[in-house]
């Protein structure tokens, strides 16, 4: 049936609440996953140097897949990581599905 499920989340309680589903599900089926999270793109009102908002970025983002991979790896369900940086989370999503030939979101 389905054999490549996306995880996407954006790190709140509903969508690591639908990222565990997601891990069950993929673990029902026997699929693996890849975890995904589209990080906002920063705002010219950040006062940040440039350093420190990559880190701030990737902090945030390994945070948010790190969640998605630890229900996998305790699932034993194989579990890759993908962000992009986008305005349009939406858009992204579907856009990751299709490049990892995701069968399911």
């Amino acid at each position: 049936m389905f054999k490549h499920i996306l995880i996407p989340t954006d790190g709140s309680k509903l969508s690591n609440q639908a990222a565990e589903a997601g891990v069950r599900l993929a673990k029902a089926l026997g699929a693996r996953t890849t975890a995904f999270f589209a990080a906002p793109p920063d705002t010219p009102a950040s006062f940040r140097s440039m350093d420190e908002r990559e880190q701030a970025t990737r902090k945030e983002t390994q945070a948010r897949l790190g969640a998605v991979e630890k229900a996998a790896k305790a699932a034993g369900v194989p579990c890759e990581t993908m962000s992009v940086t986008s305005d349009y989370p939406a858009e992204a999503i579907v856009a990751a599905a299709k490049k990892r030939r995701c069968d399911l979101i």
